[in-house]
């Protein structure tokens, strides 16, 4: 959640263009409200898979904190809020892919991938990378190549992110029935997807970069942050042990956060 509304607050800073301090916030609360509304009714969904694993049991639905149809009342309310905050107060091209997220998160991942194909993370993915995009389209009312770029960096970043939890946790997922790919395929073929993945985040993590939508701070931090994430997986590959998988996953949620941390520090020496 942190992670959302930061990658999407970075997309309000690096877009061309400017928006008022006051409306830039309620994007962010919309982006925000949004994701909680994704989340909120992935938790009605999932409660059954909830109550099954230790990583989820505690959570309000399947602990009995919240009834199943108040959890679903509550996040489609906040699911129509937020669309249509960020419509009326913002633009409609940004409510647009707001709603667009909601519904892949909800329909396309939760829904049909997340029971039925180890690639759920791989194309469920997606809706996890379009707040950067939203960030830029509440300023400029349009989808740019730099935006673009971003949603490629999330999209690549969350299946080795997700696969190095589901190493550790497989357990978890195995009781639950959710076909992750330590379940499906066994943690060796998992292992080598995530180095692959790392590997690839390389170049599309200097994409921004390449295109000229952010400077040598940027792309040599980028550079650096990337081949530590390779490290990783290769000491996942190497070891096989759990202290390497959950390095990785906690040094992965460092990466992005950095990564677009220096998006924005670089942008403001660009304009400065």
């Amino acid at each position: 959640m942190s992670l959302v509304v930061f990658t999407g607050a970075i997309g309000l800073v690096v877009a061309e263009g400017n928006l008022h301090p006051f409306l830039a916030a309620v994007a962010l609360l919309c982006i925000a409200l949004g994701a909680g509304a994704a989340g909120c009714i992935n938790m009605w969904y999932e409660r059954d898979l909830d109550a099954l694993m230790h990583r989820t049991w505690h959570r309000p639905i399947p602990s009995g904190r919240i009834a199943g149809t108040s959890a679903l009342e509550f996040g489609a309310t906040l699911a129509i809020a937020s669309v249509m905050m960020m419509g009326v107060a913002v633009n409609w091209m940004a409510a647009g892919l707001l709603s667009l997220a909601i519904a892949f998160y909800v329909f396309v991942y939760t829904v049909w991938l997340k029971r039925r194909t180890p690639w759920n993370i791989v194309i469920g993915g997606a809706a996890g990378a379009f707040p950067p995009v939203i960030g830029e389209a509440a300023v400029t009312g349009s989808v740019s190549a730099a935006s673009i770029a971003l949603f490629a960096i999330i999209f690549m970043w969350t299946p080795p992110h997700f696969w190095s939890l589901a190493l550790y946790r497989s357990d978890d997922y195995r009781r639950a029935g959710i076909p992750m790919l330590p379940v499906t395929a066994g943690a060796r073929a998992t292992r080598w997807q995530i180095l692959a993945y790392s590997v690839l985040m390389i170049p599309v993590s200097m994409t921004p970069w390449f295109i000229g939508s952010a400077g040598a701070l940027y792309g040599a931090g980028a550079a650096g942050l990337s081949v530590i994430f390779t490290c990783g997986a290769l000491a996942i590959l190497i070891r096989r042990d759990e202290a390497s998988a959950r390095w990785m996953f906690r040094y992965s949620i460092f990466y992005l956060a950095v990564l677009f941390a220096l998006l924005g520090i670089d942008h403001g020496f660009h304009w400065s």
